[in-house]
């Protein structure tokens, strides 16, 4: 039912570069977490590591 062209078959480089920087991230967090919370907490971090980037660069060009 589905044309051709309406199928995507693979992603952008925004998605591989979010990828590596989910990897960084999560090895950062995690090497740098001292309990089990902490740990959960870095995994939570490196999701949205993205959101933090832009907030401090934002808060950075304001002063």
């Amino acid at each position: 039912m589905y044309s051709e062209k309406s199928k995507r078959h693979g992603g952008s480089v925004s998605d591989g570069l979010y990828g590596l920087g989910f990897i960084g991230a999560l090895v950062f967090y995690l090497q740098h977490a001292t309990s089990l919370v902490a740990g959960l907490i870095g995994i939570g971090k490196a999701l949205v590591w993205p959101a933090f980037l832009v907030y401090n660069l934002l808060a950075y060009l304001k002063m």
